[in-house]
């Protein structure tokens, strides 16, 4: 066999140089695979579990009403999901996948689809085929009308994932391997030129290195036998260097903040930080939440209720989890009342409560401090 170029001459010089080549030592850096799952299941498990709380009302002018489908949204949606456990599945595929199909039995369950093809047409109502539920296909088209169908965002999330991890990958694996070779013995293995076949030479020599590793991997004490012709001399100084496992720790968060910003998670909410937690958590539902809740309640609008419905007054509205109690907003609530701007009917429609149908709480009231001819220290009126 010939060897091209330079390599040929190198080897050919010296034989004990061509046998070492050829031998297998060196390893490559693993695939740190279970790091971008850590990082995408931690912030979509963070925005289902929020999603999740949410409550979705069937509204029909200024009442709400509990029917079946309130029924089918926020207790049981399918003989196999509870609503909290169907809400979470649903916002995971949402995202994970960028978009999510529910198909609505003959029975009236709520299935989310594991598999589906999306027929799109330009002037014609789109089609979905194949669809695969839990390893059971459906034999029957769905039609864009039929089923509850969200594209999470125009252009997929896993392409950005995946660019992220080929770097942070790479770094988290090279960290790693740095950090179990940080106090690891190292030697030398010297080799007598000695006669016989080169390949007989080569392969004693493979079983000598592979048992010296495989006894230095798994053994707290190893006991190196020598072989004639190899000699085995170990260099480890004691010196630990290389990167902590602080900076393991780091190249991780790093990647997961990545990923959060490109949900839409404050990164301190995600970490637990306790500064500034009631501003973020605002900005979380007012810029994450309440947007993928408006998508969905859209498109349940849509498929569950007719145009005529809709405009007499019937939808879908959700009560996203609230970061304030009533307690909280007490103070608030009276100045609105007392200044006469909206009436108890109003704000309990506002912080996510039925209007009673009391006539008193359909009247508007206005203390003597707000009122024109107002004095200081005026009383409320009754």
């Amino acid at each position: 066999m010939s060897t091209i170029g330079w390599l040929d001459t190198v080897l050919g010089r010296n034989k004990e140089l061509s046998i070492m080549f050829d031998l297998d030592m060196f390893t490559d850096t693993a695939d740190r695979i279970h790091m971008k799952k850590l990082a995408i299941d931690t912030c979509v498990s963070f925005l289902g579990r929020t999603i999740s709380q949410s409550e979705f009302r069937v509204k029909h002018g200024k009442e709400f009403i509990k029917d079946e489908l309130y029924y089918r949204l926020n207790v049981r949606p399918s003989k196999n999901f509870t609503a909290s456990t169907f809400w979470e599945t649903f916002i995971h595929k949402l995202i994970y996948d960028n978009e999510v199909l529910v198909i609505q039995a003959d029975d009236g369950d709520l299935l989310i689809a594991d598999d589906f093809t999306h027929n799109k047409y330009a002037v014609f109502e789109d089609t979905f085929t194949n669809v695969v539920v839990r390893d059971y296909e459906f034999k029957r088209s769905y039609k864009q009308s039929e089923v509850m169908h969200l594209k999470y965002r125009n252009e997929k999330l896993a392409p950005l994932i995946e660019g992220l991890f080929a770097d942070y990958g790479d770094l988290f694996g090279r960290i790693l391997s740095s950090q179990k070779r940080k106090n690891q013995v190292r030697g030398v293995v010297d080799i007598e030129a000695q006669g016989g076949k080169a390949e007989e030479q080569q392969n004693r020599l493979q079983v000598f290195i592979n048992k010296i590793y495989k006894s230095f991997g798994e053994k707290s004490v190893a006991i190196v036998p020598q072989q004639p012709g190899f000699k085995y001399n170990e260099i480890y100084n004691g010196v630990a260097n290389g990167p902590g496992v602080d900076e393991i720790n780091k190249v991780t968060n790093g990647f997961l903040d990545q990923v959060a910003m490109a949900i839409g998670i404050p990164l301190s909410l995600l970490h637990g930080d306790m500064a500034d937690v009631e501003k973020n958590t605002k900005n979380f539902k007012l810029l994450t939440v309440n947007p993928l809740l408006k998508k969905i309640a859209d498109e349940g609008n849509v498929k569950f209720f007719e145009m005529d419905e809709y405009l007499a007054g019937k939808k879908i509205d959700i009560k996203s989890v609230s970061y304030q109690t009533i307690f909280d907003l007490a103070t608030s609530i009276d100045k609105l009342i007392a200044s006469g701007t909206f009436n108890g009917d109003e704000i309990r429609v506002e912080v996510g409560y039925d209007v009673t149908g009391d006539p008193m709480h359909s009247k508007y009231h206005m203390t003597k401090n707000y009122g024109e001819s107002a004095s200081e220290g005026g009383e409320e009126e009754e």
